[in-house]
């Protein structure tokens, strides 16, 4: 069989991925984690976690996965790798008990049985594949190599020798005499089939439809000691048949094809993301795959939600808020204010989910995105004081944030949500503006939560957002995110309006 330059439908040829050994430090606090288990669960056997976990470097790679994604959102395209994914899952359980059956002759048949179910599933994803037009290098280069593989004198030879063993043992009869404790195996003589003829004796006496009583054979996990040595004596009157069974055993040893066993682990990454996606779609929202650059700093996403949250809002059959989001010119850094409760920390966490999930090639949350693809991701969340560290809470905080401002480069996003808030409005905005300047500085994009106004005027790269409120409820919150200036008045005026708090209002009762 020639080479084909085939490796992988997670990578170019040219690219190697180098997955994460463990959890990276902001899943937590972005809640990727709960998403991520979300997804995998049902696919534990291919270990998925890792491939979520890591992030990729460059942009074509990227491209390389959005290209799969395109090629299997297409429902007979889809279709078709999950049957041949579930038929190699047969077959891995089939190999299973070959490694645990006791006689020789049940293990060689287990195997036949493996490698039938192999090659009908190569076979069967091969013609289902070739009339299909595919856009993606990844499935293109996999069409390739898997018809090259199925054209090879190899697979050819081990479909032949499938169908030439399997139709021997097939074709086999033979009688088994039972008397007492005693078993006689002899070879099968044409008889007349008296189950028949008692079936047309006893046909005079049916009265209608009956229904069906017959209850299915036990299938034993293993053969008994009897069946064994019964087999036995059935392979010395056809002792051809079983010749070329342990002949096929030997010759076809390692019949499967390594790159296409790695195509069965690799597409289910994308298999599970869609199955999940699937079920968010279904209650209406909607994903789509991000331009990514490596330089522009531009960040544009329209409809976009927390999927963490949104999985729990739609098992509770509850309506999920998107938001938007935009980063112009030299926009790097968004203050997220307003009142409690308003859906700030869902944004803040929304915005890192974005850029990860966009950074290991996933379609994202939203009808249209444009998104950095970052180097590092960097959170601060508030922790719970630690009294094994010897440090105040705001000390603790401060060692974090320093951490991330020596590692942070141009490529990072960083999300802090209210840090600080420990301690004093006026340290808080001191140090905040101390952060915010040097994050600004570094070039990165971040996601900046807090209840200091003032710190979203703090220069022209700084935008303000706040979480609004219902205008005629002040105590209903919307869960939108509006791009607006923050000054803290709206939610007082809106609440002094609500309870007749206002000026006028107290002037009035006054007077009265």
């Amino acid at each position: 069989m020639s080479e084909s330059p085939f490796q992988s439908v997670l990578t170019p040829e040219d690219a190697r991925l180098v997955v994460e050994g463990g959890e990276p430090p902001y899943f937590r606090d972005l809640n990727l984690d709960q998403v991520v288990a979300r997804i995998v669960r049902g696919y534990e056997e291919y270990e998925l976690g890792a491939i979520f976990r890591t992030r990729l470097s460059r942009t074509d790679d990227v491209l390389y996965r959005q290209e799969v994604f395109s090629d299997l959102e297409v429902d007979e395209t889809r279709a078709h790798v999950v049957a041949f994914a579930g038929a190699m899952r047969t077959m891995r359980r089939q190999l299973a008990q070959v490694e645990q059956r006791y006689y020789a002759r049940e293990r060689q048949g287990w195997f036949l049985l493996v490698a039938a179910t192999y090659a009908e599933a190569v076979t069967r994803l091969d013609s289902a594949l070739a009339p299909i037009e595919l856009g993606s290098r990844g499935m293109r280069g996999l069409r390739d190599h898997l018809h090259a593989h199925v054209e090879s004198a190899e697979f050819k030879r081990l479909a032949a020798d499938i169908a030439s063993v399997t139709g021997a043992l097939a074709a086999i009869r033979f009688a088994v005499n039972i008397k007492g404790p005693r078993v006689t195996i002899t070879r099968f003589a044409e008889d007349e089939d008296y189950g028949a003829a008692i079936v047309r004796t006893f046909e005079r006496f049916r009265q209608g439809k009956v229904a069906e009583q017959s209850s299915g054979v036990q299938s034993w996990p293993e053969n008994s000691h009897v069946s064994a040595q019964i087999l036995d004596r059935v392979a010395r009157f056809h002792s051809d048949a079983f010749v070329a069974l342990d002949e096929f055993c030997t010759r076809h040893r390692q019949f499967s094809d390594a790159l296409i066993g790695t195509f069965d682990c690799e597409v289910q990454f994308y298999i599970a993301y869609l199955a999940h996606c699937s079920q968010l779609q279904e209650a209406g929202l909607r994903f789509c795959h991000p331009r990514v650059s490596s330089r522009a700093k531009t960040t544009l996403v329209r409809d976009a939600f927390d999927m963490a949250l949104a999985q729990k809002l739609v098992a509770e059959g509850a309506p999920v808020v998107t938001n938007d989001i935009k980063l112009d010119g030299p926009e790097r850094a968004i203050v997220v204010s307003g009142p409690n409760q308003g859906g700030k920390t869902t944004f803040a966490r929304m915005f890192g989910q974005l850029h990860h999930l966009a950074a290991i090639g996933c379609p994202v949350p939203g009808t249209r995105a444009q998104l950095m693809l970052c180097d590092r991701l960097f959170t601060h969340f508030e922790r719970q004081e630690n009294i094994a560290t010897l440090a105040g809470k705001l000390e603790e905080e401060l060692q974090r944030v320093h951490a991330i401002l020596e590692q942070a480069g141009g490529r990072s996003v960083v999300v802090m949500n209210e840090s600080f808030s420990s301690t004093s409005l006026h340290d808080a905005f001191v140090i905040g503006r101390a952060v915010i300047g040097q994050l600004v500085e570094s070039d990165l994009l971040c996601v900046y939560v807090t209840f200091i106004d003032e710190l979203s005027r703090l220069s022209p790269a700084t935008v303000s957002m706040v979480s609004s409120i219902d205008v005629a409820d002040p105590a209903t919150r919307t869960f939108k995110i509006l791009r607006r200036p923050a000054d803290g008045l709206a939610y007082a005026a809106a609440l002094a309006a609500k309870y007749r708090l206002g000026s006028d209002q107290v002037g009035e009762r006054l007077r009265g």
